[in-house]
This record gives C-alpha cells, sequence and structure tokens, in this order.
C-alpha cells in the first residue's frame, strides 16, 4: 500500500476456513474507495483457515494475515491485531459471517463525526440470528452487567465495533476484555454511543463458546471491571503551562 490507510479493520477467526475467505471478500467490497487495510488474526486455527486467506492476498491487496503460535482467545487475536494496524481507526467483526461488513462504513462516519472524545460506537445486534436458548442467556448477562457497570450498553457481545486505536490501548489488557469495551471506555474519560447492525445466520464452523462457559467467564471479569472502576481516578483533562 502506498499510503498509510485511514481504517483498519480487524477480523479474528480461528477454526473458520469455511467463513473466512468469503468474509474476506465481503469487507474489501463494503469498504471499496477507501484507504482500508484488512488484518485476519488467525488464533493458531487447526484447519486451513491461515492458508485459505493466504492465497487471498493476491486478490485483495489491502489483506494482511497475522498468525498466532499458540491458541490465546478472541480478546488476545484482537489485541494482536491492533497492535499491528497502522490507521487511527479500528473496526472489529467476528471471524463467522454473522456480522455484516456493510454496516461497518457508518459506525465509522458516526465515530468521526462524534468529536475526539467520542472513543467508540458499538453494535447493537437486531433480529439475531440465533437459537432461542443463545438469546435468552445473552439478554440475561447483557442485563446484570449493565445495571452493575453501568456501561449504558445493551449488547456487549457483538463484535461489531469502530473505535479510536490509541484509546483502545490506553485500556487494561485483560482475557475477555472484548465484552467490557464500553465500561472501560468510560472509565477512561471518553464518550461511547451505539448503532443498530444488522445479524446473520451462521453459514459454516460452529459457535467457539457455551453459555456455561460465558456464565462461568462472566462471573470473574465483572469483579474484575467493577473493582478497576473502583480504582479510577480522572484529572479532568492535563494543561501544560
Amino acid at each position: 500500500m502506498s499510503q498509510s490507510p485511514d481504517i483498519s479493520v480487524v477480523v479474528p477467526v480461528f477454526d473458520e476456513e469455511g467463513a473466512a475467505p468469503a468474509l474476506a471478500r465481503e469487507i474489501a467490497a463494503a469498504f471499496a474507495g477507501r484507504r482500508v487495510e484488512i488484518i485476519f488474526v488467525d488464533d493458531a486455527s487447526r484447519d486451513g483457515t491461515r492458508a485459505a486467506l493466504a492465497a487471498l492476498k493476491a486478490e485483495i491487496p489491502q489483506l494482511r494475515v497475522l498468525s498466532h503460535r499458540r491458541n490465546s482467545g478472541q480478546s488476545r487475536a484482537i489485541r494482536s491485531g491492533v497492535m499491528a494496524a497502522r490507521a487511527p481507526v479500528i473496526v472489529t467483526l467476528d471471524g463467522d459471517g454473522q456480522n455484516d461488513p456493510a454496516d461497518g462504513p457508518a459506525l465509522v462516519e458516526a465515530l468521526l463525526a462524534g468529536g475526539p472524545d467520542l472513543a467508540m460506537v458499538g453494535g447493537e445486534r437486531v433480529r439475531r440470528q440465533d437459537s432461542r436458548a443463545k438469546k435468552v442467556a445473552s439478554r440475561l448477562g447483557n442485563g446484570v452487567r449493565k445495571r452493575l457497570l453501568r456501561d449504558t450498553a445493551d449488547d456487549t457481545g457483538c463484535g461489531l465495533k469502530a473505535f479510536r486505536r490509541e484509546a483502545f490501548l490506553r485500556l487494561p489488557y485483560f482475557d475477555h476484555i472484548h465484552r467490557y469495551l464500553p465500561a472501560l471506555m468510560l472509565r477512561e474519560g471518553y464518550r461511547v454511543e451505539f448503532r443498530p447492525v444488522g445479524h446473520r445466520h451462521r453459514q459454516t464452523g460452529r459457535s467457539k463458546y457455551t453459555n456455561l462457559g460465558r456464565l462461568w467467564a462472566s462471573a470473574s471479569d465483572l469483579l474484575g471491571v467493577m473493582w478497576l472502576q473502583s480504582r479510577s481516578r480522572l484529572p479532568q483533562g492535563v494543561d501544560e503551562v
């Protein structure tokens, strides 16, 4: 790429050989005409995800493929992508194809129109294409989290987000941080907003999460984020004299 990109699209993937190539093409089409780089982070997949993406690099010159040597989880894959990104604005999507890349540019426009203190515009899924059990568990978890953290978010599980790279890198890192970005952005004194986005059926592969697994991780994560909130002291700005 002859010029630095304005937007870096970061997509974490694990065993998504069936979904990843089509998703990469959709992202390229959705952001056509913009200076964008597309970063897929393969979290040590056991299938042909990495090879399938690498084969697309000649077709999609904006595509970059990073690969973890050891499986480290979705949050670490997102962080690896953001660390490698060259643009000031990051867009994230889940790698299973359920997020529609066509919704990404609108989130970017809302972010850029909101001023420098708006750090993130998150997607909120409408007409979710998941099982009833998964939707009920998600609604319950989101309600508890929103009440305890006061993060104003109805759907932090949506992988489609646009945020400022600099703001993300200010946040304390821990596993599963991607589900707590609104609360952590607010903790740093930024504003966050949300926009409705579409949601699609998973066409290939299977979910890497279970309701019980999410519940187990969420309990300790919630306590940790509540502790971080209790230890925050904001200076309300910094002046040089």
